[in-house]
């Protein structure tokens, strides 16, 4: 998916590029994932560096912060679901 464009995916693409992700899953219309972590600081720090690769990609995913985990969730506004930049985004996030 090198070519990002705001448009919604098809049903069908949405399950095939999820499949390539490790634990993402689609949760009402949005691309989600939740993150353990050792300790508090450590899912604070992660929620950083998301927020950081987001603004890289000007695309921006809810973050909820809580004791030893993140969740993170993301869709296009713009397109009323899920586009190829909730995708690299994803990537984006995994590479942490």
């Amino acid at each position: 998916m090198a070519n990002l464009e705001y448009v919604k995916l098809d049903p069908a693409l949405i399950e095939a590029e999820v499949n390539t992700l490790n634990g993402w899953l689609v949760v009402d219309d949005r691309l989600a994932k939740s993150f353990e972590f050792a300790d508090y600081l450590s899912g604070v720090a992660f929620a950083s560096k998301v927020g950081h690769i987001a603004e890289e990609l000007n695309h921006h995913p809810e973050i909820t912060l809580g004791y030893r985990k993140v969740f993170v969730s993301v869709n296009t506004h713009a397109v009323g679901g899920i586009s190829p930049y909730d995708f690299e985004l994803a990537r984006r996030i995994e590479s942490l």
